[in-house]
């Protein structure tokens, strides 16, 4: 512990700049740095943390389930970014707070307890913080949902910093993983066999995605419009050339890239292949007229889920492990990947196997979309959905969190 208190000490300097960039470019609002100082506060049940809206927005469930489980509970809800921050205080759910996270420093971790005073800690996905844990470990339980550890990150945990790790992991009190593979990996890194939960993948909770209000009526019936999500650099020239040779099939093609900073690049591509196109960041609606949609913007992704009868994954045509598939089932889009997915190996698995998904490939991802008509994007939405739910499984986790928390009434009164 010793030595990350050590790096983190030469990095905090780093640390400040970013947030006091942010906060002058307006990416987070007032009082953001007195938050990420860990100061403010007032007494919680619960400290929940997740990393942006994703990770936050699929544990909007088990929140909702908690608070009505245990009236009077309250509890305040960390992340990293203003976009999550803004979500959660969004949902106006009763009792909760939304805040950005503390530094992962002594001191402000110091301060935040000092500040809120919470009795149970929860992390979601990867979001192993050796000092929150260290700090929380002595006051109540520290629990892990949906926690993940590929096996890339395993190796890189394990060659520098398994001291560290080991150390987090046997503060944890339940953990939760998203799968075999990581529960196995997280094992064999020092978490105690006794502290394993249910395993579950929070994003398959999504699957009951409540509907969007769009920002636009839509130029083309749903079964027309395709998206491709979080895409990232070399993917976009991929879906491009197969959207174009998919136009029997598909009207308008929503690209949102998983970084809106290349937007102007993706923008030279697009014209370069001779497509109209509009850009949501410009304030541009598209029309008929418009073949491509850029839609570089940030928190909007439920949006162009809900107007796409498809949805190419981003992340799975390059080496990057694809992103997740569980948004655009909650939202009834039928799902398209590539070759690369082991960011979520099983649950890609499971849907190839039971008629869930598309893999397709670079070499045929145009003839993969030409056969995606409303008819099969009904078909494997409707399978995927089927395939994701996971019910079973979130009742026993629901169970096993709330077994671990304590009595709102003795805390809140």
């Amino acid at each position: 512990m010793w030595l990350y208190r050590l790096i983190l000490r030469f990095l905090f300097p780093a640390l400040l700049g970013v947030a006091l960039w942010q906060r002058l470019t307006g990416r987070t609002g007032a009082g953001a740095l007195a938050e990420r100082m860990g100061l403010g506060g007032q007494p919680v049940d619960l400290w929940l943390h997740g990393a942006s809206n994703g990770e936050l927005a699929s544990a909007r469930w088990l929140v909702e389930r908690v608070i009505a489980a245990r009236p009077g509970l309250r509890m305040v809800v960390t992340c990293n970014t203003g976009t999550a921050r803004a979500m959660v205080a969004g949902w106006s759910l009763p009792g909760v707070a939304a805040r950005l996270a503390p530094f992962d420093t002594p001191g402000a971790v110091s301060r935040f307890i000092a500040g809120w005073q919470p009795r149970t800690l929860i992390l979601l996905e990867n979001e192993l913080w050796p000092e929150r844990i260290a700090h929380m470990a002595g006051r109540g339980p520290v629990i892990l949902l949906g926690a993940r550890m590929s096996e890339r990150s395993a190796l890189r945990w394990g060659r520098r910093a398994p001291g560290i790790l080991r150390a987090v992991l046997g503060g944890v009190t339940l953990a939760s993983a998203q799968d075999a593979a990581s529960e196995a990996r997280l094992v064999t890194l020092g978490l105690p066999t006794s502290s394993l939960g249910p395993r579950l993948m929070l994003k398959a909770r999504a699957a009951a995605a409540p509907p969007v209000a769009l920002p636009f009526s839509p130029p083309h019936p749903r079964a027309r419009i395709l998206l491709a999500a979080s895409t990232h650099e070399g993917e976009e020239a991929v879906v491009l050339a197969a959207f174009a040779a998919a136009r029997a099939t598909f009207d308008l093609l929503i690209l949102a890239p998983r970084h809106p900073r290349r937007s102007a690049a993706i923008a030279t591509l697009i014209a370069t292949g001779g497509l109209p196109y509009a850009t949501r960041s410009a304030g541009e609606t598209p029309g008929p007229e418009v073949a491509v949609y850029l839609a570089d913007t940030l928190g909007e992704m439920p949006n162009w889920y809900a107007m796409a009868g498809a949805t190419v994954i981003g992340g799975s045509f390059a080496a990057r492990g694809g992103h997740t598939p569980f948004e655009p089932a909650a939202h009834g889009s039928a799902i398209l990947h590539g070759p690369s997915v082991h960011n979520f190996t099983e649950v890609f698995a499971l849907l190839d196997s039971g008629g869930g998904a598309i893999a397709t490939d670079e070499a045929s991802l145009a003839s993969a979309l030409t056969g995606c008509n409303a008819a099969t994007q009904a078909r494997l939405a409707a399978r995927a959905a089927d395939l994701l739910t996971g019910e079973d499984a979130a009742a026993a986790l629901l169970g096993a969190v709330l077994n671990h928390l304590p009595d709102a009434r003795s805390v809140s009164g």
